[in-house]
């Protein structure tokens, strides 16, 4: 029964999403806007992080949601933004498509070969993805030669210098292990780990491996009251739902994310890229 009532939902806000972007395109609403999308810079120091890797930057973006408010036209525009930044990795955090696959595919995965990193592009998936088919969602990320790093482990190498970038997949739907993870992990050298849901910082920070861990799935709550921060908080977000802790040893990051859920209002909340730059630790 939560199955048939889950579709139902889903089918709803599918309808929904689909009359309001045929709407938009028809009003012309449907541009891209550089100035509605914020850059947001943050420095990480990361221990024991090798020289040759000091100032290495990252691209983050997490719940593009394509196919509601971002739409192509807005996607090919934010990835023109990201390759401005020069980055050496982008990391793509989960939950690409909310209600379909199919009728994006051609157009994200001509999106997505635009990518430029000076290194790699990767990406794990969230719960939206499988929701809508990740077995579609890993075919786009492979014809788009991004690496799917849900459950594993990518090594960037710098003469004998290592950075290990780690992923889990979605946690919401239990489909995350970090066991798998940790094998695969060599013993040696920083670690950094995407997991689309932020309070799974709970527990990959007790493992004293990650320095870092890099997430969206909250949108930021969408409303942002000043002072107060967002009363919005989704499951799994709820303690880390937006912006930068501190968790035992280890950076959380939350992004607000780019696309929207089924209200396409967001207020003092923009839709964010981020750009993390690692840094040494003193003396390093």
């Amino acid at each position: 029964m939560k199955r048939k009532r889950r579709v139902r939902i889903l089918t709803f806000r599918r309808d929904l999403q689909m009359a309001m972007t045929a709407l938009s395109e028809k009003t012309g609403h449907d541009g891209f806007e550089p100035g509605v999308f914020q850059i947001e810079h943050v420095c990480v120091t990361i221990p024991d992080l090798n020289p040759a890797f000091d100032g290495y930057r990252i691209a983050s973006i997490a719940d593009i949601h394509l196919g509601q408010w971002l739409n192509p036209k807005r996607l090919d525009g934010v990835i023109g933004m990201i390759n401005k930044q020069h980055p050496d990795l982008i990391a793509i955090i989960g939950d690409l498509f909310s209600y379909e696959v199919d009728r994006y595919s051609t157009e994200t995965i001509a999106s997505f070969t635009k990518l430029n990193p000076n290194d790699v592009s990767v990406a794990v998936l969230g719960n939206h993805d499988h929701w809508v088919g990740e077995a579609a969602v890993r075919e786009i990320l492979q014809q788009s030669n991004i690496i799917d790093l849900s459950n594993d482990v990518y090594t960037l190498r710098r003469g004998g210098a290592a950075l290990h970038i780690a992923g889990v997949d979605s946690v919401s739907l239990h489909k995350h292990r970090l066991d798998v993870v940790l094998s695969k992990l060599p013993p040696s050298g920083p670690a950094i780990l995407l997991a689309h849901e932020p309070d799974f910082a709970d527990v990959s920070a007790t493992t004293g491996r990650f320095s870092l861990q890099i997430s969206g799935h909250s949108h930021g709550g969408q409303f942002i009251i000043p002072y107060i921060g967002t009363l919005v908080k989704a499951p799994h977000a709820k303690k880390y739902p937006l912006g930068r802790y501190q968790v035992g040893d280890m950076v959380q990051y939350t992004s607000r994310g780019l696309g929207t859920n089924v209200f396409w209002i967001r207020v003092n909340c923009p839709p964010e890229i981020t750009v993390f730059t690692l840094t040494c630790a003193d003396g390093a």
